[in-house]
């Protein structure tokens, strides 16, 4: 293994240990908090809401909402954990140490986005678990759901990325996910299926990158889906590679890496 390769290969192992030990560490602040708020999403909307709701898909409103409430948490602790941890490091000024030193742009932007996926798939598997006590799940197809859940967890991360590069202050930070992230999740078919709306706004949601998360994340777990499954995970390939060529860009640049 060349000088290079070695640099950048203790590089990532370092950010990327860096990064899972700082959620583990505060895991009162970054892994209860999303465990107790999905257990009441179950409570609420599962049994006692579900019980008037009835079958939806064929399923139990508890079975049909909690493939969604997994990728919803899923997709908020990746990109909490990348936007927050990216703009600490620009807040200290420790990032500028990282860009001049021989490591590559790459290395930087993959160890944060390893550690916001490993974030978000750490969450998912608590609330997995504590789904088990309210309904029963069975994986309807494994490589749809593995394949699913780790393009959304990196897209987000991606987007996190982006969102610290360009944020100023600690509020900047809290804005996309206040004004676009939480609607977006909310309207993406978490709750409900696009079928029981009209024509045009079932047209008007295909335009909602998180439905096509969710519902694939559905069809991997329940084996129904309201979209196109190859066409959710084309978008999601695409979406993850532009995405990242476009945070390798900044981080070349050094654009916006001082808070």
């Amino acid at each position: 293994m060349s000088v290079e390769l070695r640099t950048n290969w203790v590089a990532l192992q370092t950010i990327v240990y860096r990064e899972v030990r700082r959620f583990l560490r505060i895991w009162p602040q970054t892994l209860l908090p999303p465990a107790i708020t999905m257990v009441l999403y179950f409570v609420i909307f599962g049994n006692l809401i579900g019980r008037q709701i009835g079958d939806m898909g064929g399923f139990t409103y508890m079975q049909y909402i909690v493939p969604g409430l997994i990728m919803m948490s899923v997709i908020t602790n990746s990109y909490g954990n990348v936007v927050s941890s990216f703009f600490g490091s620009k807040f200290q000024r420790s990032i500028e140490e990282l860009m001049v030193s021989p490591v590559s742009p790459h290395t930087i932007l993959v160890g944060y986005v390893l550690g916001g996926v490993l974030r978000g798939l750490a969450v998912g598997v608590i609330v997995t678990i504590l789904s088990m006590f309210f309904t029963n799940l069975q994986v309807h197809h494994l490589g749809v759901t593995v394949i699913v859940v780790l393009l959304t967890a990196t897209i987000f991360s991606l987007l996190g990325f982006v969102n610290a590069v360009f944020a100023r202050n600690f509020d900047d930070i809290s804005i996309i996910p206040t004004f676009v992230l939480t609607p977006l999740t909310y309207l993406g078919g978490v709750f409900y299926s696009i079928n029981l709306l009209p024509p045009f706004w079932q047209t008007v949601s295909l335009a909602n990158p998180v439905l096509h998360m969710v519902n694939s994340f559905r069809y991997g777990i329940l084996g129904v889906s309201d979209i196109s499954i190859g066409t959710a995970i084309t978008f999601m390939l695409v979406a993850t590679a532009v995405l990242y060529v476009l945070c390798v860009r900044l981080l070349v640049s050094g654009r916006g890496m001082r808070a």
